[in-house]
């Protein structure tokens, strides 16, 4: 389900846009709202997970992400939207964690790795079916079909979680750390809406200067109660283990550069390249369907092979699959534009991710399953919800730079120039003023569209320049075998 969302929403995101008139800023909320309470509280849901029954949690989270998909699909405003968007990430928080902490504890050292690739695999499953039927649906019916889908999933989860999923508990007593979540929330909440005020009030704002101030200090303050409390979210002592560092600060930066390509990926195919929802949500199966197919393999890759290669040659690969996504322009047939790129960097993740996750949970004890499981998620869904509110003001400023140079050589009114710059918040999806004559409108379309091309590269190649970073930190902080 969680899978499944998050692919959905992507696509869903130019005719959320179009329905509530929303700047790109919006449409970051659509996104980041989910990604911050996920981000925050999935930590939360390990412990509870360990303390209370991980298949309990688990079906409490499948619950809760049912009713708010129900809400978002009624929601009649982008804030009724948000406010449901913000539930579903507090289900997804208890739901996440629950599953693979529940194999951690199922499975011993010898099979974990082939079982979490086959947990990967069948995620991969219905993450190469939701953009496509998703997409289906909101070309076909509505955005709105894209949560309901949701509802006879949730029946199915818990259906089957009742009859065939084990229940099991850490051995060792703790509590939750109700302080260390809410610092941890206030403290990304801070971030988060200084980073994406940032792209609208620029950095010098006293607004924006405040919320990053209360963000970094929140951060700092959730540092010290979880090297104080007795029963911290995050133990801070398992970062002792270099496999376990090491992973995390490889998954930050493989999945801060995957969180900015798949928010503004959907982005560049429908409101630019000219793509359909439905071929949108098909054109990324080339990557999924390796992922699965891939993923058992890679899962026994750190048994073969240890863990240091597959997590440097891994993000390698998939920095070569931005730098394709660099090349193309406008137009251009699939299969010579986005289709190799995808090849690459499926290629890239399935290498990377299912041994990602084994060095994960074979660095902790059983009796702390879910809280590693937690702190890696977290790591993974912070990395995107910070990536993207970061890119934010990168994005909006190098498509206003480059699209008012071409616009100096058109001659428009001074309105009808005030106009276009001030929708330039809503990149590719701006509308444009009326009273224009065919040819000028032909002639700022182009303009629009070269200007988001351009900025889409220069996105691509950072995330290049991450993914580059977490083979660096694999290198560097991985032992080429498991020295526990």
């Amino acid at each position: 389900m969680a899978f499944l969302d998050s692919t959905v929403v992507n696509v869903a995101l130019p005719a959320l846009q179009r329905s509530f008139g929303a700047t790109v800023v919006g449409v970051q909320w659509v996104v980041e709202i989910y990604g911050l309470f996920l981000g925050a509280l999935i930590l939360v849901g390990g412990t509870l997970g360990d303390v209370l029954g991980r298949r309990l949690m688990f079906l409490v989270g499948v619950g809760i992400f049912a009713i708010a998909s129900a809400g978002c699909g009624f929601a009649l405003s982008l804030q009724q939207l948000l406010i449901a968007r913000g539930i579903e990430g507090v289900g997804a928080a208890l739901l996440v964690p629950g599953s693979l902490s529940i194999i951690g504890a199922s499975f011993d050292e010898n099979t974990r790795g082939q079982a979490i690739g086959t947990w990967a695999g069948f995620t991969a499953i219905t993450t190469a079916l939701g953009p496509v039927l998703g997409g289906w649906l909101i070309e076909h019916a509505s955005w709105r079909w894209a949560f309901f889908l949701n509802l006879p999933i949730a029946v199915a989860v818990i259906v089957t979680s009742v009859w065939r999923v084990p229940e099991s508990r850490g051995s060792a007593s703790s509590r939750v750390d109700w302080l260390g979540a809410i610092m941890a929330t206030a403290g990304l909440g801070g971030l988060v809406t200084g980073l994406i005020a940032a792209s609208t009030r620029g950095w010098v704002e006293p607004l924006v200067l405040g919320r990053l101030i209360a963000g970094f200090a929140c951060l700092g303050l959730f540092l010290f109660v979880e090297a104080r409390v007795r029963s911290p979210m995050v133990p801070l002592g398992l970062f002792r283990s270099r496999n376990f560092s090491g992973a995390n600060l490889l998954t930050l930066s493989l999945y801060a550069a995957l969180g900015a390509f798949f928010f503004l990926f959907p982005l560049n195919l429908i409101q630019v390249q000219g793509y359909s929802a439905t071929a949108t949500g098909a054109a990324s199966l080339p990557m999924i369907l390796l992922m699965f197919l891939l993923s058992r393999w890679s899962g026994g890759l750190v048994t073969r092979y240890g863990p240091k290669a597959p997590l440097a040659i891994g993000p390698m690969v998939v920095s070569a699959g931005f730098v394709l996504f660099a090349l193309p322009s406008v137009g251009g047939r699939y299969w010579v534009t986005f289709f190799p790129a995808f090849v690459v960097l499926g290629l890239g993740t399935a290498i990377s991710v299912a041994p990602l996750t084994t060095v994960v949970m074979d660095s902790t004890s059983r009796d702390h399953a879910g809280a590693a499981s937690g702190i890696n998620n977290a790591v993974a869904r912070v990395a995107g919800v910070l990536a993207i509110a970061a890119f934010g003001p990168v994005i909006v400023s190098a498509f206003s730079s480059h699209l008012n140079h071409g616009l100096a050589d058109l001659s428009l009114s001074p309105p009808i120039l005030h106009a276009i710059q001030t929708d330039e918040v809503r990149l590719a999806g701006m509308p444009l003023p009326t009273g224009l004559n065919p040819a000028a409108v032909a002639a700022i379309r182009a303009l629009v569209s070269r200007a988001f091309v351009f900025t889409f590269r220069l996105v691509m190649l950072v995330c290049a320049g991450l993914a580059m970073t977490s083979a660096v930190f694999a290198w560097l902080m991985i032992p080429a075998r498991d020295h526990r």
